[in-house]
């Protein structure tokens, strides 16, 4: 079975931010970087379910230069091969145009399966999988919790509301955004590290690609919340004012 498995660069989350002087972007200078922790739940899910039926497990990211430690990241935990999208330094905003990409590249490779993280962790969107589905004319499924063949195709379980699950047969190709913390993360083995060194990494330009082209989505401002504070007080008596404060925990701070 052949694995593909879409990963992202974010910033780690011990930097500390700082917006850049256009506003538009965070300043990426003196940054550390990481893989998005919901891509590697999906990296995770895509080792193991080659290691049930063997295969090829290849990862798929877009980003500028820097990317390529996080792509070495995944190589180091078990995946075989790397196709990388080469950007410029600011983030692709857009995720039909990042899907639209994806779906490019991944298309001479005739995958069997696509695993996508559930959203990015800098922007947050969760939408590049589904779209990227439907760009693809796949089949697909949402917060996976668990997969496992089924004849031709595949068994995913689901997560839904309310502690309810769903189980569902897929035919493949197909693909799937993983739930995180759906199972335990590997760490990179020394032995890992060491032969990620030697794995291909496939360069694609995104000019190659088509680009991002006219954004349907565009960045405007980045900014930090406003800290305010907000007194209310409620008149009355006593019961009918703590029935008030109730609901306002209840519905608009949702705290209770």
């Amino acid at each position: 079975m052949k694995i593909a498995i879409a990963i992202k660069q974010v910033p780690s989350r011990e930097s500390q931010l700082k917006v850049n002087a256009s506003g538009k972007w965070i300043e990426d200078a003196d940054l550390a970087w990481e893989i998005n922790e919901p891509d590697a739940y999906a990296l995770e899910a895509g080792l193991q379910l080659r290691e049930k039926v063997s295969g090829e497990v290849i990862v798929i990211c877009a980003g500028p230069e820097s990317a390529a430690q996080t792509i070495r990241e995944a190589l180091a935990k078990g995946a075989d091969r790397a196709i990388h999208i080469e950007t410029d330094k600011t983030p692709v905003s857009d995720p039909l145009a990042l899907a639209r990409m994806m779906a490019k590249a991944l298309e001479p490779e005739k995958v069997d399966l696509i695993f996508t993280g559930l959203q990015s962790d800098d922007l947050g969107y969760g939408q590049t999988g589904v779209i990227l589905a439907e760009t693809m004319g796949l089949p697909h499924a949402t917060i996976v919790m668990r997969v496992e063949p089924e004849g031709q195709g595949i068994k995913v379980k689901r997560e839904l509301e309310d502690g309810w699950f769903q189980n569902v047969e897929l035919p493949l190709p197909a693909l799937l955004t993983v739930q995180s913390g759906a199972t335990k993360l590997r760490y990179a083995t020394l032995m890992g590290i060491k032969k990620a060194r030697t794995k291909e990494v496939k360069k694609i330009a995104a000019a190659e690609l088509g680009g991002p082209g006219n954004p349907s989505i565009l960045l405007d401002r980045v900014y930090f919340p406003e800290k305010t504070r907000h007194s209310q007080i409620f008149d009355g008596p006593a019961r009918e004012a703590a029935a008030k404060l109730v609901e306002k925990l209840r519905f608009e701070a949702r705290v209770l």
